[in-house]
């Protein structure tokens, strides 16, 4: 099986606990994020690219397609399997998605943070959900 292939289930993501280290105190939150996502710096970096990259295409109209790899490849100065691992992580969080050939950016990360904190902060905790 080729890493283009591979199942893109699951990511795995760091959680801190501390108010200091929270995403949002960074000065760079979008790397920070990246960070807790990926454990080499250097692939947090290309990954922060490789979204910004999506971003600004699907803003300008002209979304990225998933067959310009080779473009992609160069400019995040990377090899494919490495690429298509750092892609797949990304689609496995719900970071982004695929459709029709296209890179998207995707919600699909955020509603599952948000289910488990409302499942942990109501089933678990036992608090009124309004409270979160």
């Amino acid at each position: 099986m080729k890493v283009k292939d591979a199942p893109k289930t699951s990511t795995s993501l760091i959680v801190r606990s501390t108010a200091t280290a929270r995403v949002s105190q960074s000065k760079n939150p979008m790397l920070e994020l990246m960070r807790r996502i990926f454990r080499k710096e250097d692939v947090a970096l290309k990954a922060v690219r490789f979204l910004s990259i999506v971003e600004e295409r699907q803003k300008a109209g002209k979304p990225l397609r998933v067959d310009e790899w080779e473009k992609i490849l160069e400019e995040l100065k990377m090899v494919r399997s490495s690429f298509y691992s750092m892609r797949n992580k990304l689609l496995g969080a719900g970071m982004i998605a695929i459709r029709d050939g296209e890179y998207t950016l995707s919600g699909a990360f955020s509603k599952d943070l948000i289910d488990m904190a409302r499942w942990w902060w109501t089933a678990v905790l036992g608090y009124d959900p309004d409270a979160l």
